[in-house]
């Protein structure tokens, strides 16, 4: 069979191949694969799962496989996904649990991306050490009938029908399609705006560190046996400072993500690498005084690397041409609504979904990438900034929460508001699906 497109996927994580996985259902369309390291692996430990994501992820027939792996299968019942817990004191105390339907599915990545691997479409290609540089596309009044070309950073180029970038905050997917929108507008004798869309090209540090590790259950339990992480998900808030943590491979091992916030440097540059290795020592006087729970924790660390978060500024559009960009290379975010793999999923089944379409050829592929940027961005970018709102409530940076304020007033109070106003912006997760976006985008390609 002549396939009726071929869809070349920039970046082989969870956002690329789960759009892979999701165009395998579509035979007459050829899905190719490239990823930039030398192997498909994983950087990092966890991934969280909400139920809205999870929704999509049983439409892909994942469901069950990725269920084994899960520290705790999914199910409609109200399930505690966080404790939340005032963690920088000498005594700590919970002041809000929250459940939720469902509850959060934590998996392992490694474990995702093996079952993600497992269930691309026989005839889907996979090329490695393939870093993509730079792309091209015809100009707009012939790119009905043209196909875009990838460079690749070895020198070698390939050919597709459309191009989906994958590929990362650092995303030269991205930083190629903002070029062409920028000369676009300059064209068209805009060049005050070529400027302003330039500069959303780049990731910008979002002013916090993480430091992330994974330790054993086991030697956590030999120091503190009653441990709440060792039955339950944990969020230790404390100023400019928190650490979320959760067990992952059925409780054997304990995820760590601690961050240090300066939100005053929030969109400057940072010099050097963004992860490196760092001490134990680093991280703790970033915790200095806080309780007992948190300190057996980090008694536990034996190697630890220093993550400086990045985020990608909004975007006027995911898509230019046939070219469209999908998971972090679009809409990178903080990650404190554990939302980062679900919202790549949710792109790469709406972006698939619409590709399969019989109404979605060669020569109508421009428009069906409009729709998708129509239906999925201003969503996107809405979490992306209510996961920022969210990370500055975990760190107690909003305001009415300093540390005067909180000696001042009622405290208790005060971690009620913010817990309420954290499920209040994170409901989306457990309480809306995906499935009206779907429809609604079909909907729109048939009437087009």
């Amino acid at each position: 069979m002549t396939p009726k497109l071929t869809v070349a996927i920039c970046g082989g994580g969870v956002g690329g191949l789960a759009c892979a996985v999701a165009l395998a259902q579509y035979p007459d369309i050829q899905v190719d694969i490239y990823e930039a390291a030398n192997m498909f692996a994983e950087v990092g430990a966890g991934v969280g799962v909400w139920p809205r994501a999870w929704k999509v992820v049983q439409a892909l027939g994942l469901d069950h496989e990725l269920a084994e792996v899960a520290v705790v299968a999914p199910d409609h019942h109200p399930k505690l996904s966080f404790n939340f817990r005032k963690g920088d004191q000498s005594e700590g105390h919970t002041f809000y649990q929250l459940y939720t339907p469902g509850g959060l599915v934590t998996v392992h990545r490694p474990e995702f991306q093996k079952i993600l691997l497992r269930h691309l479409s026989p005839s889907t290609h996979t090329y490695t050490s393939k870093r993509l540089v730079s792309y091209s596309q015809p100009s707009r009044d012939v790119l009905r009938q043209q196909t875009v070309t990838l460079h690749f950073q070895d020198g070698t180029a390939a050919t597709c029908d459309v191009l989906i970038g994958a590929d990362g905050v650092k995303s030269a997917t991205r930083a190629a399609l903002v070029e062409e929108l920028a000369q676009a507008a300059i064209s068209a004798g805009r060049s005050d705006e070529a400027h302003s869309i330039r500069s959303t090209a780049q990731p910008r540090w979002s002013g916090l560190c993480a430091y992330r590790t994974t330790i054993s259950a086991e030697a956590l339990r030999s120091k503190m046996p009653t441990h709440t992480l060792l039955r339950e998900p944990m969020a230790y808030f404390g100023h400019d400072s928190q650490l979320t943590a959760y067990p992952l491979l059925h409780g054997n091992i304990i995820n760590v993500a601690a961050f240090r916030a300066r939100y005053d440097l929030e969109g400057t540059q940072i010099e050097g690498p963004w992860v490196v290795d760092t001490t134990k020592e680093e991280l703790t006087a970033n915790f200095d005084g806080w309780e007992p729970e948190v300190q057996a924790v980090f008694q536990c660390i034996t190697k630890v690397s220093r993550w400086a978060v990045h985020t990608t500024e909004p975007l006027p559009t995911f898509v230019f041409g046939r070219v469209a960009l999908i998971g972090d290379a679009a809409h990178a975010a903080v990650p404190f609504q554990g939302a980062g793999a679900g919202q790549a999923i949710e792109d790469a089944y709406l972006l698939a979904t619409l590709l399969g379409q019989p109404k979605t050829t060669s020569e109508t592929l421009t428009d069906v990438l409009q729709i998708y940027d129509a239906v999925r961005r201003p969503y996107a970018q809405t979490v992306a900034e209510t996961s920022r709102e969210c990370g500055m409530l975990f760190t107690l940076n909003y305001p009415g929460l300093s540390s005067q304020d909180m000696q001042h007033g009622q405290t208790m109070d005060k971690l009620r508001t913010v817990a309420e106003t954290l499920r209040r912006k994170w409901s989306w997760a457990w309480e809306t699906t995906l499935d009206g976006d779907i429809e609604r985008a079909v909907q729109m390609l048939e009437e087009s």
